[in-house]
């Protein structure tokens, strides 16, 4: 049976993804982790990995041809904002190459610099959360190297942002999905550098062995896939500390 363009069930992020049954939309909401905080295009809604793949969607070598168009006209090529005339578009130009303060370069792509001095004597950060990119490394590349990793705080402050050096050769860097290109992996921190700067933030002092449930200075640590992420760190922490799944970690506390 051919179902019509009316008839698919479409997927609001990735804009273009459509399936025939309900069940299969619900599934790949399930496991692509659609974000509020990822990078999205001002002009058709469609969700990106990253700010080098919102960019090429609208003035990459193959751009989507509508958001091209009025990007063209509207859209700053700094910030990838998009203005509401190309009056407004002249003025915010001018701010945004200047300023630290609004949408400036430094401002808007804040997030895309390497926070690599993860510190342990911040008392006040109790909850975490913790995710990975994955790149592909054996003969097919399947298999999931980390490659990229962020901590943030309860209020989603940067607390360390690093690429990561694979142990093993990477035969797909799947940068359609991850954004991760050679140069980036190539001076990137060893995966056993980020393993102890991370378990010891995560422990915060406190030896892994007398963690507890309700006690000590250890840190919760939140996170989609989390058991995915870690064995790829080929990282220990007690499960009494972790807490899958999608949780506000702004509200989250050990009472």
């Amino acid at each position: 049976m051919e179902f019509s363009e009316s008839q698919r069930n479409k997927c609001a992020a990735c804009y273009s993804k459509q399936f025939n049954k309900k069940e299969h939309l619900v599934e790949h909401m399930r496991i692509s982790y659609h974000s509020v905080h990822e990078p999205m295009c001002g002009i058709c809604g469609k969700h990106c990995r990253s700010f080098e793949s919102l960019r090429e969607h609208v003035i990459g070598p193959l751009p989507k041809a509508e958001c091209e168009r009025v990007f063209r006209d509207r859209g700053c090529t700094f910030c990838l904002n998009i203005l509401s005339s190309p009056h407004a578009l002249r003025f915010h130009q001018g701010r945004c190459q200047l300023s630290r303060g609004n949408n400036g370069v430094l401002h808007r792509f804040a997030n895309l610099r390497i926070h690599d001095d993860l510190r342990i004597e911040n008392e006040k950060t109790r909850v975490v959360s913790l995710a990975c990119k994955m790149v592909g490394g054996g003969s097919d590349g399947s298999l999931d190297l980390c490659a990229r990793i962020c901590i943030i705080d309860e209020c989603e402050n940067i607390l360390f942002h690093s690429y990561i050096k694979p142990q093993l050769p990477v035969t797909n860097y799947r940068y359609e999905s991850t954004g991760i290109r050679p140069e980036h992996l190539r001076d990137a921190m060893p995966i056993r550098h980020v393993q102890r700067k991370v378990q010891d933030f995560l422990c915060n002092g406190e030896p892994i062995w007398k963690i507890r449930p309700r006690a000590g200075k250890a840190r919760i640590l939140v996170g989609h896939g989390l058991d995915h992420d870690m064995k790829c760190l080929e990282l220990e922490y007690p499960l009494v500390k972790i807490r899958q799944g999608y949780i506000n970690i702004s509200t989250l506390n050990e009472d």
